[in-house]
């Protein structure tokens, strides 16, 4: 009975916290709250309708989101998340100058991208659970997890043929099996001029009034072949007005709400600013390289790109952690939980928790930097393509030898296909980058280890980091995919390789390994462990009625089309194209704030009430790019490129009065295409004419 009051005083406190929520949460399909929408917003949310938005929806192997939005295998996404892609077709400089294929033999393969469709949600808690043991160290409750979810993985593949990921979802309290049916053939249609994708570059990035037209569009095919499927969004004939209710189903990439105190702190003095004081000398690397020539600009533009964004979302987040007022609230609801579990006998087992988890990020911290430089998944320096590939050839070739459940997780059998395509891409290589990236990661390596360390030594060769990485990549030859192709397949050509970046990587792998090891048995296990008994406390005490963090896994989320109030400033919830001109005539029509010459030209044939973008309460983080927004008829209306400055701490915490998804309009899109590109086919695929003539009366 004790148990029982526990759980009740648990669900009192949920309650009382979770009254003011508002519009906050990023659900998971098979358990979203429909009561919840429907008397907030009085719109019953049919299991039809998930299904339809659910398999119109698609993960990008890039980090983004995106969706079907013609019968004709047409997906569209954010200019940024296709950005690599793009990047990487070196025929034209088709980010600078946008690219438009009018036909389909002028629509161009992406080398490496993968498209994820949700087919199936399973629930496996019990399967991965079943493996747990009395008395089991964090460690090997860790290792025991992963093993099983590998095996569960492995079965549902070969069963199925199809992508099988095992997610864990309320730090433990619940595994799904997710099944995706998994695109290859990937080709560009559409993307504007990367200055009109991201119009007012860096200043205005997470800003708000924005005057943005980030879309890209790519056709996917099946054995050569146009996909054509069921389910695909239909074009809104009017987009959203204001305080409608919308939906966006994206992939959140990461959010740490569940987080305790100790983690928080981990982050907000150790793991953040570890990460930014590497972003910003990559950043000052890259701006140095970029200066060399304009292909070295153009080279260089696409990563400085992604370590401009990372920088600034990252010092968001960070700000967020700083906030006094927050992080006491978040201190006040975590000394509330334990005094709750504290106050039940049954459940003093869980009151240890909060104290082992704290121990483990005062250990992480100490060697938080060495992990992150020689193994790190978040931040790692060595950004090096050519890098990227001598490690997947040499982990490759090691964990092969062992059973699927027993390799690091990222070789299993259900991922392999996932680390051939990447592997043996032909995107292009550029040696110069290569070298730059490749010094930048040796001269991380001499700060995280010490210059005089065994390690650093060794790898550094007695040279300088950039006499070093010349020579490794001078002498490499693992930019020929032919190559890669045949060291993969063959362990003795591997084996006897004396490629030097092969080599290089066959030396700092022990060091790695040994700190990827470290960090699962006395981080992520004792978190993983301890968080998983927070989580039945939690879980017990809320159920399904509220949702997991994010894991880069399909979610929905709602809201209303809203402004709101910054720096004493009412702002409205859309923008329009006169913004946009306006706002290039403030500056002048300089860079980063210049109008595009078709978009000079433009002018007299778009009507400019348009909405361009607009601002929703729904619940994003990063991963969310590229999401369509969605209307109650289950039509496509927005598409998210953003968040505003005060959404960043939206990594920890949800603030309706001023989170804001910032989306393209569909009226912009279609206006966008017929008024400016010249590509009303494109536009009458995804906005047939009947639909046009309706909206027209």
């Amino acid at each position: 009975m004790k148990t029982i009051r526990l759980w009740v005083g648990l669900a009192t406190l949920v309650m009382v916290a979770g009254s003011a929520r508002a519009d906050e949460g990023m659900w998971t399909f098979n358990h979203f709250p429909k009561e919840l929408v429907s008397s907030r917003y009085h719109f019953d949310v049919t299991s039809s309708w998930l299904d339809h938005v659910r398999l119109s929806s698609v993960r990008f192997n890039s980090g983004g989101s995106g969706s079907f939005v013609s019968p004709r295998g047409l997906v569209m996404t954010n200019h940024h998340v296709g950005a690599e892609c793009i990047s990487e077709l070196t025929a034209h400089d088709y980010i600078k100058d946008g690219f438009y294929a009018k036909r389909p033999a002028d629509e161009i393969k992406c080398p490496d991208l993968e498209l994820n469709m949700v087919v199936g949600i399973e629930d496996v808690t019990k399967e991965v659970k079943s493996v747990e043991k009395p008395n089991m160290s964090d460690a090997a409750l860790n290792q025991a997890h992963k093993e099983k979810m590998s095996a569960l993985e492995k079965a549902c593949a070969d069963k199925t043929g199809e992508r099988c990921d095992v997610v864990t979802l309320y730090d433990g309290g619940v595994y799904d099996l997710y099944r995706y049916k998994k695109y290859t053939d990937v080709r560009l249609v559409f993307a504007p001029q990367f200055q009109i994708a991201f119009f007012g570059g860096d200043p205005d990035n997470f800003e708000y009034p924005r005057y943005d037209l980030d879309v890209a569009f790519f056709r996917v095919y099946d054995g050569g072949k146009e996909v054509h499927p069921e389910n695909y969004l239909k074009w809104s004939e009017k987009g959203a007005g204001d305080q409608e209710l919308v939906f966006v189903s994206g992939n959140p990439g990461h959010t740490d709400r569940l987080d305790t105190m100790a983690q928080l702190e981990f982050l907000r003095d150790t793991g953040y600013p570890a990460l930014l004081d590497l972003l910003k000398k990559m950043k000052a690397g890259l701006e140095t390289y970029a200066k060399k020539s304009p292909a070295a600009a153009r080279e260089a533009r696409t990563h400085l790109f992604y370590i401009d964004n990372s920088i600034k979302a990252l010092t968001g987040y960070r700000q967020g952690l700083l906030d006094k007022k927050q992080m006491a609230k978040k201190a006040a609801e975590e000394t509330a939980l334990r005094k709750k579990v504290a106050a039940s006998p049954e459940a003093k087992v869980y009151g240890g928790a909060w104290d082992a988890i704290a121990r483990s990020q005062k250990t992480y911290a100490g060697f938080y930097r060495k992990w992150m430089t020689a193994e790190g998944r978040r931040g790692n320096p060595f950004s090096s393509d050519l890098f990227k590939i001598a490690r997947t050839l040499v982990r490759a070739s090691a964990e092969r030898k062992k059973p699927s459940e027993k390799r690091l997780r990222e070789y299993r059998d259900s991922n392999l296909a996932s680390v051939e395509l990447e592997l043996f891409s032909s995107a292009p290589i550029y040696p110069g980058l290569e070298e730059t990236e490749l010094a930048l990661g040796l001269r991380q390596l001499a700060s995280a280890f010490g210059a005089s360390d065994p390690l650093t030594r060794s790898l550094l060769d007695k040279k300088t980091p950039e006499a070093r990485a010349h020579e490794l990549v001078s002498g490499s030859h693992l930019a020929d995919v032919a190559l890669r192709k045949k060291l993969f397949a063959d362990p003795k050509a591997l084996a006897a390789s004396n490629d030097p970046l092969i080599k290089f990587v066959e030396a700092l792998d022990p060091t790695a390994r040994a700190l990827r090891q470290r960090e699962e048995d006395e981080v992520e296990g004792v978190v993983k462990k301890n968080l998983s008994l927070l989580g039945k406390a939690r879980f017990a005490a809320e159920g399904l009625a509220t949702y997991p963090d994010a894991t880069f896994t399909l979610r929905l989320s709602f809201g209303k089309v809203a402004g709101y109030t910054a720096g004493g400033k009412k702002l409205a919830p859309w923008t329009t194209f006169a913004g946009l001109y306006a706002r290039a005539k403030r500056a002048h029509n300089q860079m980063p704030w210049q109008i595009p010459d078709k978009w000079e030209a433009a002018r007299a044939r778009l009507d400019l009430s348009t909405p361009l973008d607009f601002v929703s309460t729904t619940d994003i983080i990063g991963g969310n790019s590229g999401s369509p927004v969605i209307n109650r008829a289950g039509e496509l209306v927005g598409l998210i490129f953003d968040g505003n400055i005060e959404s960043l701490p939206g990594n920890f915490y949800y603030d309706g009065a001023v989170n804001r998804a910032l989306a393209v309009s569909s009226q912009a899109l279609t206006s966008a295409l017929r008024g400016v590109y010249d590509a009303a086919p494109l536009a009458d695929e995804i906005e047939p004419k009947p639909a046009r003539k309706r909206a027209a009366r």
